[in-house]
């Protein structure tokens, strides 16, 4: 499919409009719900795409009443781990047949490349479900040595039913990072997508459904995060609440487990990224293009963003001169042409709320060396210039606050432990990228910086077998891996007298 043209994705952009979903997915069907409904407006060119059901907390209230009787009585949590393996290995299957349709959705729902929904989104996705389908029968109990006397079962069971509420960045790996490990623990999850994104995640619970998920194990319902992610937040049948969206938010989630049955709650939150670049790094040129794609990939709609590029000062100049070459020649453009490579913002409030922090970045005195204003200014639609400041004062705003937008801020170093000191200097602890070529240094600094992931020499690299999550206010616990299970299941001791 990524052989067709420009004009083949905008025909099937024209004939998916009908057939998107406007319903929440509520114990295996399709619900209208009794509320109001909301425009889904695709920032490719501010068109709406979707009127679609708004849920306040009488729809919340069915999605977990569903999701309450599929694990208090309902087959999913006593199948065979391998029976429920099965079953999200056929809905890995369902997402590749759906791939082209789910990539446009995507697309045209947040503004990123179709090229990159269909190649990277999709792909994390799918494989996501095959990983943890295949993990599914591997999870093992425990039989600790005790005395003679005795034994000693430690079980691993199910917590219960999970809320999922996920941002628009990445409507569907997000979704599925979270989504998969709880079903293959045998919970059952209420989702709730961004309020921008929801109509990939109502295709999702579809194809679970249609993958063989018993009615009420995967519920999706559509609504804003005041009424509908409140809602689910206090609910007291919810057992656990997996976040990933920014740190203001996250608080309130734990706000909301205090107020009601002190559900536990896990956090995947903002980041500040540093990617250090120090002047014998392997290869400075790909280095600095590495800087610039992982700033401006998915429009730098990227909790892990390396939105503070720190370079030795001996190198600096070339570095940054490197940098800002590639954001103008950067093609922005329509999503749906395969030869964009920076898409649309996700929004009009949020194009503005970027382009904020680019002025207050000007007026505290950094320099603009590219961009900084809209592009595309003849056509309908979202869209930002590539931007990047150097000279930025560690202590500004453009240097501490999450733009999460195509925003590079440029700070200098001279020596590794001023590096250090400056990529630390955050409340942020999500990712951060090092370029050495001594093998002493790459562990000393790796093992320095606060941050849950560390990129030697890449960014952005890995696969399911190694966890993702944040130190510090980038949150808690673990999306990914085996470990990613551990937030679904609840440890139980045995004692048996013989």
């Amino acid at each position: 499919m990524l052989d067709d043209s420009h004009e083949d994705w905008v025909r099937r952009a024209e004939a998916l409009g009908p057939r998107l979903p406007d319903r929440h997915h509520i114990d295996g069907a399709d619900e209208p719900g009794s509320g109001g409904t909301f425009d889904v407006v695709s920032p490719r060119d501010g068109r709406v795409l979707a009127r679609i059901a708004d849920a306040g907390a009488k729809e919340v209230d069915l999605a977990v009443a569903a999701a309450r009787r599929a694990f208090d009585s309902g087959p999913w949590p006593a199948l065979a781990p391998a029976d429920r393996g099965r079953v999200l290995l056929r809905l890995a299957e369902l997402l590749e047949e759906h791939r082209t349709e789910l990539a446009l959705t995507v697309s045209l729902e947040m503004g990123k490349p179709v090229t990159d929904a269909y190649d990277i989104e999709l792909r994390a996705a799918i494989t996501t479900f095959r990983w943890y389908g295949q993990l599914a029968d591997k999870l093992t109990d425990e039989a600790p040595h005790v005395a003679p006397g005795a034994l000693a079962l430690v079980t691993r069971e199910p917590s219960g039913v999970v809320g999922a509420v996920v941002p628009w960045n990445f409507p569907l790996t997000l979704a599925s990072w979270k989504v998969a490990p709880a079903l293959a623990a045998g919970c059952t999850v209420v989702l709730k997508p961004s309020e921008s994104s929801p109509l990939s995640a109502l295709l999702l619970g579809r194809l679970a459904t249609e993958a063989g998920l018993p009615p009420g194990v995967l519920n999706v319902v559509t609504g804003d995060g005041p009424t509908a992610g409140r809602a689910l937040g206090l609910h007291p049948d919810v057992d656990v609440l997996a976040f990933t969206g920014s740190t203001a938010v996250g608080r309130q989630y734990l706000h909301y487990a205090a107020d009601s049955n002190l559900k536990r709650v896990w956090l995947e939150l903002g980041g500040k990224s540093p990617n250090i670049i120090l002047p014998d790094a392997p290869d400075l040129e790909r280095a600095a293009a590495t800087a610039a794609w992982g700033i401006f990939f998915n429009q730098g709609e990227m909790c892990t963003a390396p939105s503070r590029l720190l370079v030795h000062s001996s190198v600096a100049e070339r570095v940054t001169d490197a940098v800002v070459q590639r954001a103008r020649a950067l093609r922005i453009g329509d999503p749906l042409d395969p030869a964009t490579e920076m898409g649309a913002l996700v929004g009009e409030a949020h194009l503005d709320r970027v382009l904020g922090h680019i002025a207050t970045g000007t007026a505290e005195g950094a320099r603009l060396r590219t961009g900084g204003e809209r592009a595309l200014p003849g056509r309908p639609g979202s869209f930002l210039a590539p931007t990047v400041f150097d000279r930025v004062a560690p202590g500004s705003r453009l240097a501490r606050e999450e733009i999460f937008g195509p925003v590079l801020s440029v700070l200098t170093f001279d020596d590794v432990d001023e590096a250090v000191a400056l990529a630390n200097d955050t409340e942020y602890g999500l990712a951060a990228g090092l370029w050495t070529s001594d093998l002493s240094t790459a562990h000393r600094v790796s093992r320095a910086l606060k941050a849950g992931t560390v990129w030697v020499n890449c960014y952005e690299e890995g696969d399911l077998t190694v966890p993702f999550g944040g130190m510090k206010q980038s949150g808690n616990g673990r999306d990914k891996s085996a470990h990613a299970v551990d937030k679904y299941t609840d440890l139980k001791t045995t004692w048996i007298q013989l």
